[in-house]
């Protein structure tokens, strides 16, 4: 019995720390600027990559896409980043571009009514001797009134 026990501890333990976030996303929207705001807050040690990445490397870029939604708003040309960290990865031998500790990307719409945004982040995130699979966060946030 202890046996079965000491596996069913371990096994737990592992399932619950894959259950951690490395990158928490927030999804708010500037009425005044009429911008979507993506906010990540990326724990220690771990590195989220820019949009802006060479395919060919190994990494997979963050990528946002957001739904259509003709009669609520219209997308004003690509979401926009700040100038993230380059440098060499001798991991992926090239230069990578990523961003540490948080990073806000925003994306300019032009509303047209109240309504909803809906969409997903694609990212992946790396620390200095691992990767984690690509992961797909849905959003949903409401512009207009009840903004």
């Amino acid at each position: 019995m202890p046996k079965s026990l000491l596996i069913l501890s371990i096994l737990f333990l592992s399932f619950c720390s894959f259950g951690q976030n490395e990158v928490v996303w927030d999804v708010q929207y500037d009425s005044e600027t009429e911008t979507i705001l993506f906010n990540a807050q990326i724990q220690e040690g771990w590195h989220l990559y820019s949009q802006h990445i060479n395919e060919g490397i190994g990494p997979v870029a963050t990528s946002f896409t957001i739904e259509p939604n003709k009669s609520v708003f219209k997308l004003i040309d690509s979401t926009t980043e700040p100038t993230p960290i380059t440098e060499y990865d001798p991991n992926f031998d090239g230069e990578l571009s990523y961003f540490k500790d948080s990073v806000q990307f925003k994306q300019k719409i032009k509303a047209k009514s109240a309504g909803e945004i809906k969409g997903f982040i694609t990212f992946m995130v790396c620390d200095e001797t691992k990767c984690l699979p690509p992961v797909d966060v849905e959003f949903n946030i409401m512009i207009g009134n009840d903004e």
